[in-house]
């Protein structure tokens, strides 16, 4: 047992998740810093971001659910939110910019479909 209550499987599952978590959202951090150009930029942050988020908030559902005896749902409401949020910010960014690039005619511009 930990100090916290927890058995020590446990808590090693916890801190698994929410390290590879971390380790997906910096991942993706990363790649806005390193890629090039926007139509790049914008995919690493939604891709890591969203699956960060996904694995911290199983951490944190079982934590809770450990701590308290009881199944723990409140935390996925951060993951709904986030989820139905990420993508579509990222859809209206990248239409956003294809439609100034192709107005302003430049030769990188993603094709009118």
């Amino acid at each position: 047992m930990t100090g916290a209550g927890l058995p020590v499987w446990a808590a090693l599952l916890v801190v698994g998740l929410a390290l590879t978590g971390a380790a997906f959202s910096l991942t993706g951090a990363i790649g806005l810093i390193r890629l090039r150009t926007f139509y790049e930029r914008v995919h690493a942050p939604t891709l890591g971001a969203t699956l960060g988020m996904a694995l911290i908030l199983c951490s944190s559902v079982l934590l809770l659910s450990l701590i308290e005896g009881r199944l723990v749902l409140r935390d996925l409401l951060i993951g709904v939110f986030l989820t139905v949020t990420t993508p579509v910010t990222l859809l209206l960014l990248a239409r956003a910019a294809a439609h100034r690039d192709r107005h302003e005619g430049r030769p990188g511009a993603p094709p009118k479909s």
